[in-house]
């Protein structure tokens, strides 16, 4: 929060900006097998953070604050970390899509969360999550 206002001041000063913060499906689901109450609790703390930020600078147009909210991506840290390596198997089990994402699949969304295309675009919460958080 205090770092998107930092930013929207900077923005306001200098013509505008999109500020993209990161959630998490974590902020939608309780997560299983692993208890991560406080990384849940963190995580939904972003959407009203960022809400609020947007709802501060939604007067001027040239300011858009958005958030994506990815599910379990397959980063080097997941990938290689003692603590989740045992739980990716589950994770794939559940998946709709039977996988992890890839950083690469969350490209996309931050191009055109940055871009002119997305102009019309403020206070939404983007879910890339495969459809995990569809049950």
């Amino acid at each position: 929060f205090l770092t998107d206002i930092a930013a929207g001041k900077y923005m306001l000063e200098n013509g505008g900006g999109s500020i993209i913060n990161t959630a998490s499906m974590s902020a939608h689901i309780v997560n299983v097998p692993q208890p991560q109450c406080a990384y849940n609790a963190s995580k939904a703390g972003v959407n009203p953070a960022y809400k609020i930020t947007c709802y501060r600078m939604g007067k001027n147009v040239a300011i858009r604050v958005n958030s994506i909210s990815p599910g379990y991506i397959g980063t080097e840290l997941t990938l290689n970390s003692p603590t989740l390596i045992p739980l990716i198997e589950k994770w794939n089990e559940m998946a709709p899509m039977g996988r992890m994402g890839k950083p690469e699949e969350l490209e996309a969304i931050c191009v055109y969360l940055a871009g002119d295309a997305s102009s019309f675009t403020t206070g939404s919460d983007i879910v890339v999550d495969g459809a995990f958080t569809c049950f």
